[in-house]
């Protein structure tokens, strides 16, 4: 398919159409704010299309060039903002229903509000696994072939990462 869109343009929609949503969700969850993330999505799929005569298969699927491709939009973006920002939880998911318990949805955003500190202060690779294995919903084999690892290492990382942030969370009286 990569091969027929260096030439035709509908093989190239193709690849978009397969690949858009996860790129976007990635882009997302690094920066927190939609307009953006869609800016960056398209400014991702731009390069690539631009950059495709010069695409060279290396074993690896294709998403993991698009995914390349955004995190170095994404670390350019958090350049030019000069820090990191957190995604509010209000803009990842509605807080609450009109008839909910206001103590309740209190406890359960600042349960949320933990959770996303404690990701946020995970290593970056392993709050892009997050990102993989929850927003885009990938399976360990498919996040280790993005990140040019074994799935039994995925797997490793994976039960690290949940370690560490139940341990960061438990530290806080979590």
């Amino acid at each position: 398919m990569v091969v027929l869109a260096r030439t035709d343009p509908e093989a190239f929609g193709e690849l978009y159409q397969r690949n858009v949503d996860r790129i976007f969700n990635y882009i997302y969850y690094r920066i927190g704010n939609a307009a953006d993330a869609e800016d960056l999505t398209a400014r991702t799929f731009y390069q690539a299309l631009g950059s495709i005569g010069r695409y060279t298969d290396q074993g690896v699927p294709f998403a993991a060039w698009l995914y390349r491709i955004a995190h170095n939009l994404v670390a350019n973006h958090h350049r030019a903002q000069g820090r990191w920002k957190l995604t509010p939880l209000e803009d990842v998911e509605p807080t609450s229903k009109p008839a909910d318990n206001p103590a309740r949805v209190a406890e359960s955003n600042e349960r949320k509000r933990a959770l996303w500190s404690a990701i946020h202060r995970q290593p970056e690779e392993r709050q892009k696994l997050l990102i993989l294995k929850f927003a885009d919903r990938l399976s360990n084999e498919e996040i280790g072939s993005l990140l040019g690892r074994t799935e039994s290492s995925i797997k490793s990382l994976y039960f690290r990462t949940l370690k560490a942030l139940r341990a960061d969370l438990e530290a806080r009286d979590w």
